[in-house]
């Protein structure tokens, strides 16, 4: 057991889960990532550790989970270390082209990913999806502050709910952004973080491609024509638009809770969405540009 065997643990201070993790060596030396979860998180990690089992089989670039279990802490997972750097960070230092192929790169894998069928019993995506945004749009409503111009978000949530009839849905991710990306020391693109991972409309999964817009234009244009292999349909841009529009709306009473820092980020992401879709007037953004390479 790895667990058993650990010599020298280091904290690593990143991500919103509320996991303690660590980079550990091993009395072999070898170094692996350890995330030490809740005990009442159990069910939920051992379903994500199964899943990401079964998406590494795929052959999808990703740290290997070589171990589940209990330990005094709570429930832990044990990863393959990768050793790189943040894509986030690295991709913005890059020239156009360089960040495109990269973001072809993502897009293919997620394109991967999404081979895993959604099991049997899943509740009608449009029925799911429709409730969520019921929901945002009260939580908005309710929130103490609001965005200036929210007529066009509004109107297209409103406008657009037919989109969600009959989507197919697929294993996601969860949280799929250059952001749980990291590039290995010999330049490969690794997905990590799939503790948000659930069964959806694969195209929702694209809602957070707004952060890869915000880091590199290119890299979020090579994502989606890496996905569609440059042949996007305009069904996907609509749709896009609308798991773009609820998230935003969630976004400001979502920020709340952690000040007025992540409160300005929200805004100036939301002014940053209306000047990508010119106010709701059009449903491809700004920022897409199909290098066709």
């Amino acid at each position: 057991m790895i667990i058993d065997s650990i010599l020298h643990k280091q904290p690593i201070d990143k991500g919103w889960s509320g996991d303690k993790k660590y980079c550990i060596i091993t009395e072999s030396k070898q170094k692996y990532l350890l995330r030490i979860s809740p005990i009442e998180k159990a069910e939920r990690r051992k379903a994500e550790y199964e899943k990401m089992r079964e998406v590494f089989s795929l052959g999808v670039s990703m740290a290997e989970p070589v171990e589940f279990g209990i330990c005094d802490e709570g429930v832990y997972t044990i990863e393959s270390y990768i050793d790189g750097v943040d894509a986030e960070e690295y991709i913005k230092t890059l020239s156009p082209d360089e960040q495109y192929k990269y973001g072809l790169d993502a897009g293919r894998i997620l394109a991967k990913i999404h081979t895993i069928s959604a099991p049997d019993g899943v509740p009608e995506w449009e029925v799911r999806f429709n409730s969520k945004i019921d929901c945002k749009i009260r939580m908005y409503q309710e929130c103490e502050l609001k965005y200036d111009n929210d007529k066009p978000i509004l109107d297209y949530l409103r406008d657009n709910r037919h989109l969600l009839k009959d989507r197919p849905q697929s294993y996601q991710h969860g949280d799929y952004h250059v952001g749980n990306m990291m590039i290995d020391k010999d330049g490969a693109l690794k997905i990590i973080d799939f503790d948000r991972d659930d069964y959806g409309d694969p195209w929702e999964e694209f809602n957070r491609i707004v952060w890869c817009a915000q880091a590199a234009p290119s890299f979020a244009s090579g994502m989606v024509d890496g996905y569609f292999n440059n042949d996007v349909p305009l069904e996907f841009w609509k749709l896009l638009a609308l798991y773009i529009c609820s998230n935003t709306l969630s976004s400001l009473p979502w920020a709340i809770s952690f000040g007025e820092s992540e409160i300005k980020t929200m805004i100036n992401q939301y002014n940053e969405i209306l000047s990508w879709y010119e106010n709701m007037t059009r449903v491809i953004p700004c920022w897409y540009t199909n290098n066709n390479k």
